[in-house]
Order: structure tokens, then sequence, then C-alpha cells
């Protein structure tokens, strides 16, 4: 007999208290154990549809809701006696009548009414509120299609005219009782016209680890299994995995991969989920775990040891650690010393004092340094010859020979200065490192799985390329170019990682509501295309929760600004978050004082983000955009969004050409971009008047 929990009964345990968490943990241990125990008191429940629906008492108010059958043993609620009860009195469990992949269902009968959630909305000065556009018709969307083909979609029959009626301004209000899978075919129906009906379920089909049934239901083995799971009720992910994300977990590739995706569709849930997958089916993996930040790489670190138990015997195989933390460990490990890191303050005076003494005419400081950093130092190049070769791609100065001719003895002398100070700038670290392993048979690691991909550089991706193995399965990329703030587009191809027919696109929201994701994705193309002309199409992307529009402020000052967020965090309090679930970010650090302040007045204690590991418990996360990467929390704040705040006019007043200007206001639509989805459930966007301009895009951007 299948012993099973269900994702229902992960989010209930959740909400219980410590004490009534561990209750309930024992009595399902005893469960698995022994589910014929006389001392487990189970009680049929009468009212339900469902008459495989059963109680089984915690403690005097607790109550565990189980559905036996035969076969299986599943658990899928737990809550206070009453309310345990009624989830159990209004929900069946049934198949999906084309695939047979088991399902919880809301039975319509008792559901009395539909209605479009009226959120509680801060009592904010009315200027400080952007006017709504006033409200218009919605046709039904899927009038078109029949009842079987709503029934192939998996839909349930007694929601087949709630389907059928639902316009554009209502549909989401459905999603809360209609299987995720159904939702997904529809959306997909409403973006391309065409409804894919899945394939049919084989004869002897287990309804319970069916694909889809298995991002909803998970068959426990073993204790082991069964104690990881309740250990982390908070984090489904663990546990839980959309089909689209299982086969790339566990598929076998014929060379580079790489899964793309908005933000929120679990790229870096399918990229863990990878790395443990190899370290388990592969005892010789030497794995490597990437990605840009310190922070990133710390949280990456603790939820894979999440995923592998904490057991060592995997643990010691893999390395999780930033791009620049590998590139100084390999450096260090080959030349037995530190590098001296050479920062921008320290190569800008190299290059102002080399142009000087070579009396170097025409050129301005600020081309000198964007040359530097893009072209010179990036493509590592040692020569005039290849300074001549170098691919400048998207940069509007053309140069020719006789003014690279006259740069190139700059460049070289700004190098020399920075070896006289024994001073290697990043890029530099990496070309040391890619060229000691490019041609050696044994490399550092048998895998490397990068997250955020697509904040890889030049100098990056040719540290990563020499030192993966020549085996098809050895490179796994996640990112998003929607989400590029660091790096220039530069051509993957061209460095040797050929991803063109091994690019795949997650389409499931989990993480932010319908109403976010839909004004964030206003920030961008709905298609992004790489410099090899891969082509990443965020339209058919579904949220699977509803939730409130987001409010964009626009305030006459500061002190306005201030109060009224102030008050914004103490309502969200009142209304039962917790501080650790509001994050509050600003454009650039000389803008944190006003989220300082801005907590403050709500009566509560900032914690400012930072490269360290912290403990948010009790405190509202204060950081810059940069940091809020890779982070999620119910409500987010993104203020002090003022004109000539965002886009900074700093970045737009050291560009060198009009193409990097471009990428100026790209980068910074993306980080705005990043910012806002890293809320779940509700969105607050505020500047003083003028207001950023990019706040016209999120405007209208909600159905």
């Amino acid at each position: 007999m299948n012993f099973l929990l269900a994702d229902t009964f992960q989010s209930a345990l959740a909400k219980l208290n410590n004490d009534e968490q561990k209750a309930v943990k024992l009595t399902v241990f005893d469960l698995q154990q022994d589910p014929s125990n006389p001392g487990l008191q189970f009680h049929r429940i009468d009212g339900s549809k469902d008459p495989n629906f059963w109680s089984l008492r915690v403690n005097r108010d607790i109550r565990l809701i189980v559905h036996k059958t035969k076969s299986s043993f599943l658990v899928a609620y737990v809550d206070h006696h009453d309310d345990a009860y009624k989830w159990a009195e209004r929900r069946r469990i049934d198949k999906h009548p084309r695939t047979g992949a088991a399902r919880i269902v809301e039975v319509r009968e008792r559901v009395e009414e539909i209605t479009i959630p009226r959120y509680i909305e801060a009592k904010l000065p009315a200027p400080a509120i952007v006017a709504e556009a006033p409200s218009k018709f919605y046709p039904p969307l899927f009038l078109k299609l029949s009842e079987e083909d709503l029934l192939n979609a998996g839909v349930p029959q007694d929601w087949i005219e709630d389907v059928r009626n639902a316009s554009e301004d209502n549909f989401f209000d459905l999603a809360d009782y209609i299987p995720d899978e159904a939702i997904e075919a529809l959306m997909d129906y409403v973006d391309t016209g065409k409804l894919v009906v899945p394939g049919e379920a084989a004869p002897d089909c287990d309804p319970f680890v069916h694909p889809d049934a298995q991002r909803r239901f998970r068959v426990m083995d073993n204790v082991e299994e069964l104690e990881q799971a309740l250990n982390y009720p908070w984090d489904k992910w663990a546990i839980y995995l959309h089909p689209a994300q299982q086969q790339l977990v566990d598929g076998s590739f014929s060379g580079p991969t790489r899964v793309a995706g908005s933000a929120g569709t679990g790229k870096t849930v399918v990229a863990l989920h990878r790395a443990a997958h190899i370290l388990r089916t592969d005892r010789q993996a030497k794995l490597l775990l990437t990605t840009f930040s310190s922070p990133l790489s710390n949280a990456l670190e603790h939820k894979l040891k999440q995923l592998l138990h904490d057991d060592v015997n995997l643990d010691h195989r893999v390395s999780v650690l930033p791009f620049e933390g590998v590139a100084k460990q390999l450096f260090t490990l080959v030349h037995a010393h530190d590098p001296k890191m050479a920062r921008r303050e320290h190569v800008a005076p190299a290059l102002t004092q080399a142009a000087k003494e070579l009396n170097l005419e025409g050129f301005t400081d600020r081309f000198l340094m964007s040359e530097w950093r893009n072209v010179v130092d990036a493509w590592q190049i040692d020569g005039h010859e290849a300074y001549a070769r170098v691919p400048r791609l998207g940069r509007k100065n053309r140069l020719g020979n006789r003014q690279r001719e006259k740069l190139w003895p700059v460049f070289e002398r700004a190098r020399e200065i920075l070896a006289s100070q024994n001073r290697y700038t990043p890029a530099t670290v990496f070309g040391e490192v890619a060229a000691y392993y490019k041609d050696r048979p044994n490399k550092p690691f048998t895998h490397i799985i990068v997250d955020e991909a697509q904040d890889l550089g030049v100098p990056e991706l040719k540290m990563i390329a020499a030192m993966a193995p020549n085996d098809p399965e050895s490179l796994f990329f996640a990112g998003d170019l929607g989400q590029r703030i660091f790096q220039e587009p530069f051509s993957w191809l061209g460095l040797g990682i050929d991803v063109r027919g091994r690019s795949h696109t997650l389409k499931v929201n989990y993480r932010t509501s319908h109403q976010i994701r839909q004004s964030a994705d206003k920030l961008l193309p709905t298609v992004v295309r790489d410099v090899d002309g891969i082509k990443e199409d965020r339209r058919g992307t579904v949220s699977v929760f509803n939730g409130p529009d987001p409010e964009i402020q626009v305030h006459s000052d500061e002190n306005e600004e201030i109060r009224v967020i102030g008050l914004a965090i103490h309502e969200a309090l009142e209304e039962g978050l917790l501080p650790e679930e509001i994050g509050v970010f600003v454009r650039s650090s000389d803008k944190l004082d006003r989220a300082r302040k801005a907590v403050k007045e709500a009566g509560q204690v900032p914690l400012e983000l930072s490269d360290r590991v912290e403990d948010r418990i009790g405190r509202v996360a204060i950081g810059t955009m940069h940091l809020a990467k890779g982070l999620e929390f119910r409500q987010v704040i993104v203020m002090a969004c003022d004109e000539e705040v965002l886009p900074d006019q700093d970045r737009i007043d050291t560009v060198a050409d009009e193409v990097e200007l471009d990428e100026v206001y790209d980068t910074e639509r993306h980080l705005f971009y990043v910012a806002c989805t890293r809320a779940r459930e509700k969105l607050i966007v505020s500047g003083v008047s003028p207001a950023s301009e990019f706040f016209a895009d999120l405007k209208g951007g909600v159905i």
C-alpha cells in the first residue's frame, strides 16, 4: 500500500503552532509505521461526498484528514476540528478523465458563491494612488470549447459551466477551485488559441504516481523521506515538482543544457534537484553549483543540504560557490597564493595615468573605462593583433586599425601598472584559471550547474567552459534573460557553449500572484532573444494563485512617502503578516535611509541585507534592488523610485555611447522587474513626484 502526503497537508501543517506541529508529526509517523494500530482513532466523515475521507484524532482539537483506499493511504489535510471537517466535506479525490492522474477537487455544490476577492487596502491619501482604468466588458473566454474539450483539459464535471462563462476579468477567481493542469491548459488556450489534449492514461497507471499527480502528491517510501517532508513543511519545492521540472531534473541530454523562464517559475528549484539527482545517481560525481553572488550561493548551499538530508557522504562531493569564489579558490590552488584584487577604484587611475604618460588624445576617461571593462579585460586581450580581431559586439563606436593602434599601448601600460601593484582584475583571475585547465585532461569537477546564468560574463563563461570535462551532461544552466542586471550580452556559441535545441522554458509561476506577474511582465518584451538567436518567450506563463492588484503610489514629498509606507507595513502586520515576510527595496544605498525611516515609522526593526547570512526572523528586510535577487517575501515594497533615481542617473552619466545607454536602460528595467517579482502576494511601488518613467509600464498591466 502506498503511503502519500498531499501538498495541501503540508501547507496546512505550516499554519499550526510549534506544539501542534510536533503532535501532528508524531501521529503521521505512527500512521506510516502501522495504519492498523488500534490506538489510532479513525472516524468516517459522513458529510463528505467522498466516502474514503476519514478523520484521525491528534489531540483534543487537532484532526488529521486522511483518504483511505485498498491501494493507498493519503494524508490530505490537518486543522482544528471544525475546520478540518469542513475542508473534507467540500472536497473529493478523483482522477483526470483522460490522463488518470489523481487530484483533489472542490465540490461545486458546496461552494455557496464565487466572488471576486475584496482585499484590504491601506488608508492612503488620495493623491498617492494612481487612478485605476475604468471597468470594461470582458466576453467569455471558452464558449467555443465543448464539454468534452473542457473535460479533456482537466476541468471537473461540476465546474464546466463556471469555466464556460468565465471572462478575462474573473477567470482567475476560479483558480482556487480547479486543478492546476486545467488552469495551465486553459491559459495556454487563451494565449495560443489551441487546446493541448493530454495523452491517454496507461491501463495500469497508478493515479498517484502519474507525473501530473506528483505536483501535489508524493509517495513516502521510507521513514527518512517522511522525516524530510515533515521537517520542511514550508518548502514544498523540496517535495513536489511539476512534470516539466521533473523531466529536466532526471533527463539525459546530448550537450550543454539551459532552463529558462520568467521570475518564479522554478529555475533554481530545477538546478537544485538536478544537483541532488546527479550526486545520488553518480557516486564518482564531483559537482560545482555556482551563481553570481555570495548571498545566493549561501542560500543554494542551505537548500541543497535540505535536499540531501544533510548527508555528509553526498555533501563532500559538491562545492557551492559564487563565480568569483570558484576562481579565487582554483587560482590559489594553482599559484599557491591568494589573488590581490583590482577593483574599479584601482583600474580607473591606472588608465588615466597610462593615457597621460602616452599623450593619448581624443578619447575620454569614460570611454577608456568602458572599453577596458567590456572588451580588453573581459576578453583578456593580450596583444595588438588580438585587440584588432576581438568582436566589439553591440558597441556603437567603430574603431579602425589606426585608432586601436593608439589605444592598445594605453591598455597594455595600465595592465603593467596594475601588475606592479600585484593586483589582478576579476577577469584576469578567471582567465588564469581558464588557461590552466583548458587543455588539461583532469578537470576539477565532473558536473557544473550554474544558477542565474544570465549574469555570466565573458570571463566567467570562458572559465566554466575550460573547467568542464568532455561529457555531454557536464554543463547545466538556469537563468532568465529578463533578469540580466550585470553583464552585456555576448555570444555563448562563440565561446564553445552551444545550447541550441537544448534550451527549455518553464511556464508555471509558483511564487508570484497572477496580478503581480502580469504587471511586472509589462516591464519586459514578451519575447527575448540572446545573441545566438535562442528565443525566450514569456507568453503563456501561468501563475497558480490569485491576489490583489499592485499599488502604484506617487507622493508629493519624501516625508509623505515614508509616512504612507510605514502605515502600509503596520497594516500588513495587523492583517497577520510577520515582519520577516515583508521586504522593502530601493535602487541604491543612498536611498536606504528612506526605507529605514519607513520601517521605523511602522514601529519595526529594519534588517539591512548584505553579503552575510542574516537571521531575518522578527525584522523587516531592507536593501538595494541588487540584493533582492533570489529572495522571496509575501509583501514587497519598492520605494524611492523617483525620476533620476530609477533609472539611475549616475549610470546614465557614465555611458560611452548610445548602444551602452540602451544597455543601461535595459538592465535598469530588469533590476526593477527583479525587485517587483520578489513579492508573492502583495506589491507596492512608490516614488516622489515626478516618479520613475517605468511606472507608466506598470499602469494598466493587470487584467
